[in-house]
Order: C-alpha cells, then sequence, then structure tokens
C-alpha cells in the first residue's frame, strides 16, 4: 500500500500520465442511533456497478466536502443531512480513476430514503453481510470496526 495510496486490480493497470488529476469525492457514513451503517449500490451504468459502498459523489468546482456531500445525498437517496464530521481520507487507484475519498460521518438527517438512481440499499451492522464490497470500502469498514472495539466508541 506504498504512499498511503490503496491499488485496485492491479492487473488491469493503466497507463498513467504524469500530473494526471485525482477526482476528489465525498462520502458519508450515515450510522443510525443502534449504530447501524447505510451501505448503497453502485447505479447501474458505472464503474463497479452493483457493488457496496457509502453514499456520495464527485466535488463540483469551488465546492467543500460538505457542500458536495450534502448535494449529492439530496440528489442520489433523497435525504437532508445534519452536521457532519470530517473523519479520514484515503486515496484509491481504480483502473478508470484516482479518486480521493473524504470520508464523513453523519448522525443526522432528515427525509426518506429515495434510491433516485436505480441503486439498492441496506442497514447494516459489523461486521456487514452484503457483497460484493466496492475496494474503496473495505478499509473504512475495518477502520470503523477498529475504532469501535478500541475505543469503545459510538462511532
Amino acid at each position: 500500500m506504498g504512499n498511503g495510496i490503496l491499488m485496485v486490480d492491479g492487473a488491469q493497470s493503466r497507463n498513467r500520465l504524469h500530473g494526471e488529476s485525482v477526482v476528489e469525492v465525498a462520502v458519508g457514513i450515515l450510522v443510525a442511533p443502534n449504530r447501524d451503517l447505510l451501505l448503497t449500490t453502485r447505479p447501474p451504468g458505472k464503474a463497479y456497478a452493483g457493488h457496496w459502498e457509502f453514499p456520495g459523489g464527485k466535488l463540483e468546482a469551488g465546492e467543500s466536502v460538505e457542500e458536495a456531500l450534502r448535494r449529492e445525498l439530496q440528489e442520489e437517496i433523497g435525504i437532508t443531512i445534519g452536521g457532519i464530521n470530517l473523519w479520514r481520507e484515503q486515496v484509491v487507484d481504480y483502473p478508470h480513476a484516482l479518486v480521493r475519498l473524504h470520508f464523513c460521518k453523519v448522525h443526522e438527517w432528515t427525509g426518506d430514503l429515495q434510491m433516485r438512481e436505480g441503486q439498492s440499499f441496506s442497514w447494516q451492522q459489523l461486521p456487514v453481510q452484503c457483497a460484493p464490497v466496492l475496494a474503496g470500502t473495505l478499509p473504512v469498514l475495518e477502520w470503523l470496526a477498529q475504532e469501535r472495539l478500541l475505543n469503545g466508541s459510538t462511532t
């Protein structure tokens, strides 16, 4: 995992151009009062369609991580989030893109879940039972499990 970058599908490596831009992505880890975590599938037509991940999406020009997460969760799953906790970052090298994921914990939201892009959703306890899980999501599940074990955090 050199340089803190998670390499995915290395056998399908692609030619890297020097100075390739990193795609910035805001990711929401929605934590219910009972500590369930919301996972959604990647929509049909997108890379890794059907793989489970935490919801979110790309930052648009000039957006902060928080602004992008608010917009994406409203657009994709129909909820309005309260405060967020910027938690961790991870750079993931997928065959189709180099992505920096900004993981944010979200404990408060309003609205009913609406899967507006044809995706599925599942509330999961750790360890999650849904599969396949997107490679960039796996370290996050491990971090959450370690955090809960080490300090009894409510996430």
